[in-house]
Formats: C-alpha cells, sequence, structure tokens
C-alpha cells in the first residue's frame, strides 16, 4: 500500500473530504442551534368561529419548541389538529422568523345522537356547541349516507314551510323524519324524496292549517299516504268540574226564574 501513491492520495482524499462535511455539519449545527434563529411570530390563517386568541396562544407556549430551524412542524400540526373545531391545519416557516398556521375549522351540519357533532363533510367530531342544530340517528357506518341525504330532504319540506329537527337511519336502512313542529314521517327505503314531495305539496295545499293536530304520517303506501291526529284525552277532574258548574248554572237559572215569578207577582219593578 505505502508503495502505491496513487492508493495514498485516494486515502487521503476521501479523508479529507470526509472531514470537511463533518466540520461542515458541525457548523450547520452549532449555527443552527444558536439563539439567534427564534420565532417571533406564529400567524394564524383561516376563517375561524370557534378557535380562540388563547387556544392558540396555549399551544405556542406547550408545544412549539425550538427555533426557525429546529422546531418540529410535524408536532406542531399535529398540536394544532387537537383542537376540537380544527378539521385540518398545514404549517410552514416563513423566513426569517415567522410560522404560518392555517386551520380549516369543522363546519357543524348536526348533532349525531348526544354523542357528537356532524360536519358538513359527513364527518363525526367532538366539540361543544350552543347551536339549534337538527339532531341524526344512525348506525356507526352510516354518518355520511345520513349526512348527504340532509340538505335533499330538508331542501322538500322548506318548501312546504317545514324543518328538519331529527333525521333517523334504521339498521334495515329505513328512513323516519320528525319536523320541528312536532309530525314524524316514515319515508320507508326507497324514493325517499319522492314521497316527501308528494306530502309537502299535499301539506302546502290542504294539511297546512291542521299542522298542530297531526302527529305522524305515513308515506309508505303506493299511492297515498296516512295520517295519525292525537286522541282528544278526558281529565277526570276537569270533567267534574264542569259538571258541577253546568249544575250550578242549571240552578241558578231555576233560582232565577222562580224570583221572576215572585217579583211578577208582588209587583215590584226592577
Amino acid at each position: 500500500m505505502w508503495d502505491k501513491p496513487a492508493l495514498l492520495n485516494w486515502v487521503a482524499n476521501l479523508l479529507y473530504a470526509i472531514s470537511m462535511v463533518v466540520m461542515l455539519y458541525a457548523v450547520v449545527y452549532v449555527v443552527v442551534h444558536l439563539p439567534i434563529f427564534p420565532l417571533r411570530e406564529v400567524k394564524v390563517d383561516g376563517e375561524l368561529h370557534h378557535v380562540s386568541r388563547e387556544q392558540v396562544k396555549l399551544i405556542v407556549a406547550k408545544h412549539l419548541k425550538g427555533n426557525f430551524f429546529t422546531l418540529d412542524l410535524i408536532n406542531a400540526r399535529d398540536a394544532f389538529e387537537k383542537l376540537p373545531w380544527a378539521r385540518s391545519v398545514s404549517v410552514r416557516r416563513r423566513w426569517p422568523d415567522r410560522l404560518e398556521v392555517v386551520i380549516e375549522e369543522h363546519q357543524a351540519l348536526a348533532r349525531w345522537g348526544s354523542t357528537a357533532l356532524v360536519n358538513k363533510q359527513g364527518e363525526l367530531f367532538h366539540a361543544a356547541s350552543g347551536s339549534d342544530l337538527p339532531v341524526f340517528y344512525g348506525p356507526d357506518n352510516g354518518v355520511i349516507e345520513v349526512a348527504s341525504q340532509y340538505d335533499s330532504l330538508n331542501k322538500v319540506l322548506r318548501s312546504a314551510h317545514l324543518e328538519v329537527a331529527t333525521l333517523a337511519l334504521t339498521p334495515r336502512r329505513a328512513w323516519q323524519v320528525t319536523t320541528t313542529n312536532g309530525i314524524v314521517l316514515e319515508l320507508g327505503r326507497v324514493e325517499m324524496q319522492v314521497r316527501l314531495e308528494k306530502f309537502a305539496n299535499i301539506y302546502s295545499s290542504t294539511l297546512v292549517g291542521l299542522n298542530k293536530k297531526i302527529t305522524y304520517v305515513d308515506l309508505r303506501y303506493p299511492s297515498g299516504f296516512a295520517v295519525r291526529r292525537p286522541t282528544a284525552v278526558v281529565n277526570p277532574e276537569k270533567e267534574k268540574v264542569a259538571s258541577v258548574d253546568s249544575a250550578k248554572a242549571k240552578q241558578g237559572d231555576t233560582k232565577a226564574i222562580k224570583s221572576e215569578v215572585v217579583k211578577k207577582r208582588t209587583g215590584t219593578v226592577t
């Protein structure tokens, strides 16, 4: 080996190259980790109605560790995605000292029973909301199916000045709608929109004046639908009071007649 100058030159050049790479890496490592590249600004963009400034400050203080170069962007994104109303998050560095965060919030469409909220993409998420939202029910694998049917069914009901309060999908894939004024509509498993359109048309022209008396409509008949009204419930106590009042009224009428007769006989003038 020592008598081979070419090989010695090659080894020397290799060692020189390795040493330069190591030295360059050390310099870069030191420079990057110096406190001269701190993150001075975190800019959050997006249509934010539920993500608050306090939540952002908490994430910045708790999860954003390092300077402009050493900050772990994946961990930073994951931290922001843990916000209840955050649907998706993107983060990127902006030279020389800024981190840009774009948050897409969930847009709540309905409640999923009493356990979660449903966004407009048919995804479940867990967050608090004080909005007056319709309620969806269905099997665990039916969230997207229920959410996709809601808009078309609610649009039909709005033509009759009604709104969906609850929309339910049974395990047998049958549909049931309850309106905001308490009417339960059985739609069945096929031609739900066609059946609902027939009901909406007749409701607008005929049944709208009876909306307080209708409680249940079965639309699963091929050539029509069945309407149920609540039966009148008689309160025994009220009926008893009414009977007593009626008896008193009759007794009072009898006394008045007798008094009138006496007055006529005695010539009393009133």
